[in-house]
């Protein structure tokens, strides 16, 4: 019993070191680690328009069946709602979910590897009773679908 501690112990010294020397060589830097390009003023704009204009460089989007948003019609806790979005449109590249009410629009952006099913599914917050919005980015132009959600309960500080 005593061994197999030691043993979890050493592992992790040598885990912890490796990664110390890593970063004093200069060879591990936190910008390599953390998300590189990540868009911060999309994720902290109030609105969808400036949140996909941050994105995309433009708010307009085309309503499309081949979007297709699964959410709940009522939501008993705003702190788990599970989201599901898919799409069929060739040369997806991108989901992004958003909710206007929310304090900051953007829950979530995925980028998409080429020749990959379009489909995402998630759990968001959500801090008022509000439209979900999936926007799906495909062939350079932007898709969306939208369904409202009722929140009992608020999950953004609610």
């Amino acid at each position: 019993m005593t061994d197999m501690k030691r043993r979890t112990f050493l592992k992790g010294t040598l885990g912890v070191g490796a990664i110390a020397v890593a970063t004093g060589a200069g060879l591990l830097s936190p910008t390599r680690v953390l998300a590189q390009g990540w868009p911060q003023g999309a994720f902290h704009s109030r609105t969808v328009d400036g949140a996909l204009k941050d994105l995309f460089h433009t708010e307009h989007t085309t309503n499309s069946g081949k979007v297709t948003l699964r959410a709940p019609d009522i939501a008993e806790n705003g702190a788990v709602v599970p989201v599901t979005v898919h799409s069929n449109l060739p040369d997806a590249t991108s989901i992004s979910i958003l909710v206007p009410n929310n304090p900051t629009a953007l829950t979530s952006k995925w980028d998409l590897a080429p020749n990959t099913d379009a489909f995402v599914s998630s759990r968001i917050k959500m801090g008022k009773t509000s439209e979900v919005i999936a926007v799906v980015k495909a062939g350079g132009r932007l898709y969306s679908t939208s369904k409202k959600v009722k929140v009992t309960i608020g999950g953004c500080g609610g």
